[in-house]
């Protein structure tokens, strides 16, 4: 496991020589060499591979069990020139007079334990049980391939470090409580699973959510390897399944139904594992009386290795389309659901909604009428209230006016200008100067507004701000910062751009659907400064205080992650290589860490708002943080790797 917490696993998949143990040795021992020469610290093979699965009662013969035991033996040797790295292979294994079904552990020269498998089938093509034996939960000691005092049981726990390694076999993933839960309470994080599952109709999909399901309940990494060409087609084909899935999501998965031999690797993050299982609280409270047998491995060196893993740059935004719909169509009902509570709570039948023409208040606008067809209330009851200023351009302006006659709301504008002009006079503050006291007057004139008419129409102001403008504080405060129900409080800009974009093109006639394409386009921006010479907008917020792609980056490591600046940094240069240098990604970090811990005093009083995803600010609920906390250790004199 390298400083950030990855460790490298293979899914060795081997052209198999069904009761040929030398040829599978020859195959298997390539493979180890090759991994080893690609960094992994862990490699596993499929159920009884140096066997082969498919030997039927050639299992019962001593030369089958003879030559798999010298196979393993000479394995053993070649192990030491695998230096620190894991390898697990499947054989049958005698214990006194029973065979057992077995995952042998090895590791620099010697074997570490025998895990056997815990569930045998016996039903259609699977007679298991003609053959062996359900292994002990109890840990005996046997001697097995030349060495004596080898750990054998169902219940064995590998560790080194934080890693903590369990193995089952095939049918022990199937079962409706496979043993892996219940190692995973006593600490597994890593699970393997040497398998021999051969393909038929529909199979292939519900494993891979079955890998996918148990990776999650146990909060791990699963890490599965079956049989695949070369074992017997006398009634099944089996197609050589590679898979790693990490806490639900799947990381890798190998093409199936390759004629050679093959070696998948990928990096699982262990301290993202650990992260997610210290946060919750019902993991580490769930218990077990069960006893394992903790053997101790060793940490292979991996310094300098580069990473082999997908790191994604916009966590909160499926690469997918169809995934993209699904979350998009998912978010909007849950705003929506969220208004429609209170609106029904509070017998509200009026809104008051300030509409910039840019995305926040769009987004907020088309959940607010949602909402209302949703309770049958007339659009009429939604105030959009615009309110062009000096900073004001006509594309923004057209884009809000048009946006309001197409919904069929409310439609009311009120300049700002005169007002605050005369506020400048009140408080001496010289119209030239664009300051923050420049900036702010606007925003908060503007809240004044919405808030007083919404007294007037006996309404609730619909607050516009976002996830990411919370964490970085990009609001007035009590200007923009201040609502009576923050509609897109828990969505990150750049999920609202595609959730604008997603009503555009799904649920918009033609002339909508043109002006919300075209908020879709537009720099974002306060627009509090005035614009430039053509009429364009000046000021772009993302100028300012960075690229939200980057800050929505930040934000999900820190929070969802819980990840070091140093770590949040390197995955960074990894996610945005090519587009960013690593100068202009370090600068925008600890503007991002500087402006999070010092405007955490914003979210203490933010209004309420629905929590769409799994990254929320809510100091009422997923985030809560004092306001006067430190940024200091999380800002390092350098980021260097």
């Amino acid at each position: 496991m390298d400083k950030y917490g990855f460790l490298r696993v293979a899914t060795a998949i081997p052209h198999v020589s069904v009761a040929n143990c030398t040829k599978n040795y020859e195959e298997i021992q390539k493979l180890c060499s090759d991994a080893y020469a690609s960094s992994c610290e862990i490699v596993l093979f499929p159920e009884l591979s140096v066997t082969g699965y498919t030997c039927g009662d050639l299992f019962n013969q001593r030369r089958l069990l003879d030559n798999a035991e010298n196979s393993v033996s000479q394995l053993i040797k070649d192990s030491v020139e695998w230096k620190d790295m894991l390898v697990v292979v499947g054989a049958p294994v005698e214990v006194e007079s029973s065979l057992y079904n077995c995952a042998i552990t090895i590791q620099n020269g010697k074997i570490l334990g025998i895990s056997g498998k815990t569930h045998l089938p016996n039903y259609g093509e699977f007679y298991e049980r003609r053959w062996f034996r359900p292994a002990p939960k109890e840990t005996n000691d046997i001697e097995y391939a030349g060495q004596k005092g080898i750990p054998f049981s169902s219940r064995i726990l590998y560790r080194c470090g934080k890693q903590v390694v369990f193995i089952e076999i095939c049918e022990d993933l199937w079962t409706p409580i496979p043993p892996s839960s219940i190692a995973s309470m006593k600490g597994a994080n890593i699970i393997l699973n040497m398998s021999a599952s051969n393909e038929v109709i529909g199979k292939h999909d519900y494993l891979i959510s079955l890998i996918k399901q148990q990776s999650a309940r146990t909060q791990s990494a699963y890490i599965y390897a079956s049989a695949g060409f070369g074992e017997s087609s006398t009634d099944l084909v089996f197609a050589g399944n590679g898979i790693v899935c990490e806490n639900g999501a799947c990381l890798m998965e190998s093409e199936r139904f390759s004629y050679k031999s093959a070696l998948h690797y990928c990096d699982v993050d262990v301290e993202r594992i650990m992260s997610c299982r210290t946060r919750t609280s019902t993991f580490t409270e769930a218990v077990t009386n069960d006893m394992f047998t903790t053997v101790d491995f060793t940490q292979r060196d991996t310094e300098g290795r580069e990473l082999s893993r997908f790191i994604d740059a916009f966590p909160f935004v499926p690469s997918e389309d169809e995934q993209l719909n699904k979350r998009c169509e998912e978010i909007v009902n849950i705003q929506t659901g969220g208004l429609m509570q209170r609106l029904d709570f509070t017998r509200c039948k009026s809104l008051v909604v300030g509409v910039s023409g840019g995305l926040d208040s769009t987004l907020a606008l088309l959940i607010a009428v949602r909402a209302f067809d949703r309770l049958n209330l007339p659009r009429k009851g939604i105030f959009g209230i615009t309110m062009p200023g000096f900073g004001t351009t006509d594309r923004t302006y057209n884009n809000a006016i048009n946006l309001l006659h197409e919904l069929g709301v409310s439609v009311k504008e009120i300049c700002i200008a005169d007002a605050v002009k005369q506020h400048f006079k009140d408080i001496e503050h010289d119209i030239a100067n664009h300051d923050v006291t420049y900036e702010n007057s606007q925003a908060r004139e503007r809240t004044q507004i919405l808030m007083d008419y919404a007294n007037k129409v006996g309404g609730m102001v619909l607050g516009t701000g976002d996830l990411s403008e919370l964490a970085l504080g990009w609001a007035t405060y009590n200007g923009d910062h201040m609502s009576m129900y923050g509609v897109n409080a828990g969505v990150p800009k750049t999920l609202v751009k595609y959730l604008v974009k997603w009503i555009a093109t799904h649920d918009s006639n033609e002339s909508l659907c043109k002006t919300l394409l075209d908020i879709y386009d537009t720099p974002i921006s306060p627009e509090l400064l005035p614009a430039d010479d053509k009429g364009n907008i000046a000021q772009k917020t993302e100028d300012l205080v960075g690229p939200y792609e980057l800050h929505d980056f930040f934000i999900y490591n820190l929070i969802r992650n819980c990840y070091s600046p140093e770590k949040i940094f390197y995955l960074a240069l990894k996610a945005f290589d090519g587009k960013y240098d690593s100068k202009t990604i370090e600068y925008w970090l600890r503007t991002f860490y500087r402006r999070f811990f010092n405007q955490q005093f914003k979210r203490s009083c933010m209004p309420d708002g629905p929590k769409v995803g799994n990254v929320s600010l809510s100091p009422r609920g997923d985030w809560r943080m004092p306001s006067d906390a430190s940024s200091t250790d999380w800002l390092p004199d350098s980021f260097n790797l």
